[in-house]
């Protein structure tokens, strides 16, 4: 199946080589960049830096979903990112998407200038999402999660953890394609760090290919994750070079989007493994 996603104005061959997704949180309490981005201009700054490094999809999101945070209201998380959607949508020329699972927040996203929703519960918190999807006709990142954010970390358990993500995955997107969601807008995502733990996320990343019998496109996120701090130590530098080691081997193990905070650092990394998977530049 060829991954080519083409949508208003937007074209991304996701066959051509792998993409990035720079990640923009407009939070006070995100794990890594918690408060560095709540102001507007700073936001939009960063939004604008992340496209010249080379991000080819900036991703938007105003509630945090870290391991136990605490949910919001969707109108202040539209107050945090619609400004900023709207501003930097007239900024840049590449995708803006919206990281939600709220169906009014997106909505208003697009809107304000968003083209692609990433939803972290695969429409399952706020079945509205899949109509919302479904009219604006825009491109969907469904994410297999165990459990919410704020208990997905206790003590997750598989019997097959691979056979159990796929089989999710599979049901989101059948239940996308019936609510009238084309097949070719659909972004699979196997969630790591959303209810699972070490062993889980590493196996994710080694089995990987196993989700390429869905015939729907692989992002992946292990930017700066627990599991990466616990190899390799909590600081700033080694979290970022234990991320571009999982982003190489998601690569290599058949990733079509990756979704990253240090877009300079992934677009380097992305490069010289599409080369060498490929065997040319």
């Amino acid at each position: 199946m060829t991954f080519l996603l083409k949508w208003k104005n937007f074209c991304l061959d996701l066959d051509s080589r792998t993409h990035i997704m720079g990640i923009l949180n407009v939070t006070p309490d995100s794990f890594f960049d918690g408060g560095k981005y709540l102001q507007k201009e700073k936001a939009v700054e960063h939004g604008i830096r992340l496209a010249q490094q080379g991000a080819d999809i900036i991703d938007v999101g105003g509630e945090s979903t870290r391991p136990y945070s605490k949910r919001i209201s969707a109108q202040e998380e539209m107050d945090r990112v619609i400004p900023v959607i709207e501003s930097l949508a007239k900024q840049i020329d590449i995708p803006i998407s919206i990281d939600t699972y709220k169906s009014e927040v997106a909505k208003e996203a697009i809107k304000a200038g968003a083209s692609m929703i990433n939803d972290i519960s695969a429409f399952r918190f706020d079945p509205k999402m899949a109509e919302i999807a479904s009219q604006e006709q825009v491109p969907v990142v469904l994410m297999h999660m165990k459990g919410r954010p704020e208990n997905m970390q206790d003590n997750p358990e598989y019997e097959d953890l691979m056979g159990e993500i796929i089989s999710f995955l599979k049901d989101a997107k059948e239940n996308a394609i019936k609510k009238g969601i084309k097949e070719e807008f659909i972004i699979l995502d196997p969630g790591i760090g959303f209810g699972k733990k070490l062993e889980h996320n590493l196996q994710i990343i080694r089995s990987l290919e196993m989700l390429l019998e869905l015939n729907s496109p692989i992002l992946i996120g292990p930017s700066n994750k627990a599991f990466i701090a616990h190899i390799v130590g909590e600081k700033t530098e080694d979290r970022e070079t234990g991320t571009m080691a999982a982003v190489a081997c998601a690569i290599m193990n058949g990733a079509h989007i990756v979704r990253v905070h240090n877009v300079e650092k992934a677009v380097k990394t992305a490069k010289i493994v599409d080369a060498i998977k490929r065997g040319k530049i």
